[in-house]
């Protein structure tokens, strides 16, 4: 059995949806960030840096794993699944995961941080990360051209960067032109452990939304 420690945000959503895609069953923990939940000393044994997502998978003598790219690496090597089996298939598949990890969810992380919940609009910060998102869309845009799946079969990479790109319109980027990255977006959304996966837990309101995230960012 997989325990999944929580919250309704995209990093989140990746261990969700690849956990519904291998069909196993799992526990879900939610972790309250408006009482800093995270931050608590039994969370903090489990994932030092007190961020969500992390698993215990008490099928491997209660092992933790935290970091959700981390998480999809321990779940696609342990079941053969969601990743090529191939020794070249791998690492383009490692390559796009850490684009997603390094690249496009810090930038959009800090895009929807400058955009949406700080209260100091700062312009310039705004558009920095927003421009640097549209750059990364549009690199995985080109890169899409004449393939359905990022790495030729569906993989890990494909969860981990549909779970960000899914939400341009909340952190307000432009993808205009980029039909490469539409199609890729509308063949993602009609998986059935997409979709599962995109609710658990399930989505607050805006509102709350906003009140959770400024939270998290201040603690």
């Amino acid at each position: 059995m997989i325990e999944l420690f929580t919250a309704a945000t995209p990093n989140g959503y990746k261990i969700s949806i690849a956990l519904e895609e291998l069909g196993l069953k799992y526990k879900v923990r939610k972790l309250d960030f408006n009482n800093a939940e995270q931050k608590e000393e039994w969370f903090l044994k489990i994932n030092p840096n007190g961020r969500i997502p992390a698993i215990i998978d008490h099928d491997n003598d209660g092992l933790s794993v935290f970091e959700s790219g981390a998480i999809l690496l321990y779940l696609a090597d342990k079941y053969n699944k969601l990743i090529p089996q191939d020794p070249v298939g791998r690492v383009r598949c490692i390559e796009w995961l850490m684009f997603q990890m390094g690249g496009l969810g810090p930038m959009q992380g800090q895009a929807n941080v400058f955009g949406r919940y700080f209260e100091e609009k700062i312009p310039s910060a705004i558009s920095r990360y927003r421009n640097e998102c549209r750059r990364l869309y549009s690199v995985l845009d080109k890169h899409l051209e004449g393939r359905e799946w990022i790495c030729d079969e569906y993989s890990i990479a494909d969860i981990a960067n549909w779970t960000w790109v899914r939400i341009y319109k909340w952190s307000e980027i432009d993808i205009s032109g980029l039909d490469n990255l539409r199609l890729w977006m509308d063949r993602m959304k009609e998986r059935p452990a997409c979709q599962k996966g995109c609710n658990v837990p399930p989505r607050s309101d805006e509102k709350t939304q906003v009140k959770s995230a400024k939270s998290m960012i201040q603690k």
